[in-house]
């Protein structure tokens, strides 16, 4: 990223003194950030998807039982139905022990140095990613 390119946007220009190495690190941190954000959001539709199988065997149960197969709805109630997905843990509990071990960890960090490196400010490289590539006077280039 050139030093010179700067956006306009006061949000995103980056501030004095900073140089590009600092400028690619933070994007580098963001982008790391934004990953485990995608990687959160792959945890909860694991919640949920898990979640929404174990109310279903409710029918599987049911249904089994009114077919005349009490042994394998009595298997699924007893094996499966509200069944740990891993040892001692639910998967509400493994989303709760991943946001508060790792990801408000690393929210945490990233904001504090981005403070400390770039006065908060956030998308420094991505801002002047956009200024670069803009066409000036372009209606579909504008800097806000």
């Amino acid at each position: 990223m050139n030093a010179q390119a700067r956006p306009l946007d006061p949000r995103h220009r980056r501030p004095e003194g900073v140089s590009d190495t600092t400028v690619e690190a933070l994007g580098a941190l963001s982008k790391a950030l934004e990953t485990a954000e995608r990687a959160r959001g792959a945890l909860y539709d694991f919640h949920q998807l898990t979640g929404s199988a174990d109310l279903c065997l409710d029918d599987a149960v049911r249904l089994l039982r009114e077919a005349g197969h009490g042994p394998q709805a009595e298997q699924v109630e007893r094996e499966i139905l509200g069944r740990n997905v891993i040892p001692g843990h639910w998967t509400f509990q493994i989303v709760e022990e991943y946001n508060a071990t790792y990801y408000d960890v690393f929210r945490a960090i990233e904001r504090q140095i981005r403070q400390e490196l770039a006065e908060g400010r956030d998308h420094l490289y991505e801002a002047e990613m956009k200024e670069a590539r803009r066409t000036e006077g372009h209606p579909a280039h504008t800097v806000d």
